[in-house]
């Protein structure tokens, strides 16, 4: 077994090769002379290809029903929602290749989802941009901070439309929230918590279930793989195991190998209000401040990570103070707020915004339903007339595949909220906090050089390649 660390020389070497990498001739001239997407004509429809259709990527093809769906392309064929696509879509071709679809349907493709586990996010966005394909890639949207860049690079030579699947950034609540702080409801923020159950969260009975595994001190047992299911492809860059069902499908989340934990899972949901309400950019300093069941197989049971994000210019061009934001997950809640109820309690998962003039609480996901503390507060709020007015533009029916195939059709890539000039540098604070529970202690953060000043924690910032995927052995 081969595992081969990049370091910042090596992975720019491979961003300028990943066509050879990927196994695909010729494709290194696209980097010279950029492929720009293909204009989509009036009334035409989008040519949709979908990587990864067992998961969410399920519900993502499904959301583009009025395009025209050409390609599914899935490592295992044997999963009821892949078999639902295929009935669905009798006309798409089906491969299990990301690689084999995009170079045999390179001109019948116009853009490419992608929702694989978060180990092969990169690699299938990667060639779709590089062939000019518009991408719309499931949170996070990458394993690591140095993917997220290049995939930046990428899209900016080459015009692509992108969107990352934060559907929050959608809704309505983010909106407001943002639009009650710079109007100054909240006064100055200089602290917010945030946190989830996951990787437990409540079933339909109210009673708490694991979603997926986490402080695991040792690999679980492998098992016959299904008919139809391709290991080597679900492997990808990764370490060569064998083949799990306590893996695959969708446990694969907690594993150091694939996934990142339950930060990658929900604080791209979570965290989404604050990062762009506040005009957090990069942070500072990230720390682990507690952690159970640290192990070096899977995320912890249970981990708190400390955000500190430094004084800085808002959109609007105020001067914002320094902001810590605290990261709960495996159940861990702040304290309750002294504004809030005393006979209300905190929800499973949700944030807190301590303002110097009032605290916004909201107990959801996506930020959906936020609310100033206590209630009376709110409705006082309300009832007199101070909420500001709207002013930030609304998504149509709050659908962020719609925000999407509109910016395609605009041809556009600022159009959609959470295209790569936005998703990319929230992604690199996630996956930083990822890195710090893996690490622990406290690291800091050099944006320009892409540094921590942790040796060990350095080498997370690039991804690694399994015998067989290296640009090395390839190139």
């Amino acid at each position: 077994m081969s595992h081969s660390q990049m370091n910042r020389r090596d992975f720019v070497a491979f961003s300028a090769a990943v066509a050879a990498i990927l196994a695909f001739p010729g494709c290194q001239g696209y980097m010279k002379q950029p492929r720009k997407p293909r204009p989509i004509a009036p009334g035409a429809k989008i040519r949709v290809a979908q990587v990864g259709c067992g998961g969410k990527g399920f519900s993502d093809i499904m959301a583009h029903q009025d395009e025209e769906v050409v390609a599914l392309c899935d490592i295992d064929h044997t999963r009821p929602n892949v078999k639902k696509l295929f009935e669905t879509f009798p006309n798409a071709k089906r491969y299990k290749d990301f690689r084999k679809m995009l170079v045999e349907m390179d001109d019948q493709i116009d853009a490419v989802g992608v929702a694989t586990p978060d180990h092969m996010h990169f690699l299938p966005a990667y060639m779709a941009i590089m062939l000019g394909k518009h991408v719309y890639i499931q949170k996070p949207l990458t394993q690591t901070v140095g993917e997220a860049r290049e995939l930046l690079r990428l899209a900016r030579l080459n015009g692509v439309c992108s969107q990352m699947g934060n559907q929050g950034h959608a809704m309505e609540g983010i909106r407001l929230v943002r639009e009650w702080f710079q109007a100054g409801l909240l006064g100055e923020v200089r602290e917010v918590d945030i946190w989830t159950n996951r990787s437990a969260a409540p079933g339909p009975d109210g009673r708490i279930r694991v979603v997926w595994p986490q402080g695991l001190t040792e690999w679980p047992k492998g098992g016959t793989p299904p008919e139809g299911y391709d290991h080597d492809l679900f492997l990808g860059r990764a370490p060569d195991r064998p083949f799990s069902p306590e893996i695959h499908p969708f446990k694969w989340r907690g594993y150091y190998d694939y996934g990142c934990g339950a930060l990658g899972d929900m604080a791209c949901h979570l965290m989404d209000a604050a990062y762009w309400g506040l005009d957090l950019g990069a942070p500072t300093s990230i720390e682990l401040k507690k952690i159970v069941g640290k192990n070096p197989i899977t995320f912890p049971t249970s981990a708190v990570v400390e955000y500190q994000f430094p004084q800085r210019k808002a959109s609007n061009g105020a001067t914002l103070p320094a902001v810590k934001v605290t990261w709960g997950e495996g159940g861990i809640k702040p304290a309750k707020p002294k504004d809030m109820e005393p006979e209300r309690n905190l929800a499973h998962g949700g944030q807190i915004w301590h303002g110097s003039k009032g605290t916004v609480y909201d107990g959801n996901d996506y930020c959906n339903s936020p609310r100033f503390l206590p209630e009376a507060k709110h409705k006082e709020l309300g009832e007199g007339g101070k909420f500001p007015p709207k002013t930030i533009p609304r998504v149509p029916n709050q659908n962020p595949h719609k925000e999407w195939s509109a910016a395609i059709r605009a041809n556009n890539p600022l159009a959609a909220g959470s295209n790569f000039e936005y998703s990319v540098p929230f992604t690199e604070m996630v996956c930083l906090g990822v890195i710090s529970t893996a690490i622990g202690g406290k690291l800091g953060w050099d944006p320009v050089a892409m540094k921590t000043g942790n040796a060990e924690a350095d080498k997370m910032i690039y991804p690694t390649y399994r015998k067989g995927w290296s640009p090395s052995e390839i190139i």
